[in-house]
């Protein structure tokens, strides 16, 4: 009898284990929003991510991707990263921008000459302390991912030179200092949800926008605006982000698989950024689009006052030291 109650004793410790391993292994799924299309750089390097967690937690941890603002627009989706209604989010620099001021810094008009140059800045100790900031608001950054270089596109002329957006009604993103680097160019700036550009250039609501020529060719906005401008005159970051109200319930062993995870995801991203802008001038030529180089200097010098204003903001001494950075 002993030995029988010593086997039932030891099997229930064991099943007791079992069990608690089980609980502790249990599944995990998480929900990652994005407002690009399928093919952007945004949205591949969305799934690589979900592919390497899954692969780096034993299918532990699964990933929901869902593109195209199907959850909501950017700034829907970082009040559901605040409040936990959404896991991740690759999400824009203006929208973040709202709730943490600080990322209006990262698009001062031409601040960098390449994207190398702004993911040195990144990467470094200002891309730690924006991070330090996001997190105070209930942000946990796993990454700066990229919204490209950003260039101008119209229904109604070529733009070669300031003087030439006098007057035209072009779409911002929810973004200050794109709005202030268009009032800078005499346009008149109007705010639509990129889920709704195409349609609103169709339809004339505006005459133009301004994006980097990734998102340009992914969502097909050249079939409406048949002139491009290589203006250059923005950089975007596209912030990776995870809710840390979904980021404190994971376990130290998890957040490592994300972050690894997130390290990928940021690198494959960055590269097919970069491509793109080398390879889709040919590409939107081919199909009919007029592609133009515009007077970046003259561009420059009549957006000046966009940084003075921003230096003399309150954020005014971050943006102080992302200028600076840029030098270095």
């Amino acid at each position: 009898m002993n030995r029988r109650t010593h086997l039932l004793s030891t099997a229930a410790l064991a099943a007791a284990a079992l069990f608690a391993s089980a609980a502790q292994a249990q599944a995990v799924k998480l929900s990652l929003g994005h407002g690009a299309a399928p093919g952007n750089p945004r949205h591949e390097a969305s799934l690589k991510f979900a592919e390497v967690v899954k692969a780096k937690s034993g299918g532990r941890i699964e990933v929901q991707v869902s593109p195209s603002a199907q959850l909501g627009d950017d700034a829907a989706m970082v009040t559901q990263l605040r409040t936990g209604a959404l896991d991740l989010s690759a999400n824009s620099q203006g929208a973040v921008a709202a709730v943490v001021p600080e990322y209006a810094a990262f698009g001062m008009p031409f601040l960098f000459a390449n994207l190398p140059q702004a993911w040195k800045v990144l990467d470094g100790p200002l891309g730690q302390e924006l991070a330090a900031k996001s997190a105070e608001k209930g942000l946990v950054v796993l990454g700066y991912w990229d919204n490209g270089v950003r260039h101008m596109s119209n229904s109604k002329k070529p733009i070669l030179k300031p003087e030439d957006m006098k007057g035209m009604k072009m779409r911002t993103p929810p973004d200050a200092v794109t709005v202030d680097i268009m009032k800078s160019l005499g346009a008149e700036a109007q705010q639509i949800k990129f889920a709704e550009l195409y349609v609103a250039l169709q339809q004339g609501v505006v005459d133009g926008q301004e994006n980097p020529l990734m998102n340009i060719h992914a969502s097909k906005l050249y079939e409406v605006n048949k002139f491009i401008s290589l203006t250059g005159h923005k950089y975007e970051m596209t912030p990776f982000l995870m809710s840390k109200r979904s980021w404190d319930k994971l376990s130290a062993a998890d957040h490592k698989v994300l972050q690894d995870a997130a390290a990928e995801a940021t690198a494959l991203q960055r590269k097919l950024s970069q491509e793109a802008d080398e390879k889709l001038v040919a590409d939107l030529k081919a199909k009919g689009v007029r592609v133009d180089v515009a007077d970046k200097a003259a561009f420059e010098k009549a957006t000046s006052s966009v940084d003075d204003k921003w230096m003399a903001s309150p954020i005014g001494e971050y943006v102080k030291k992302v200028i600076a950075a840029r030098a270095k």
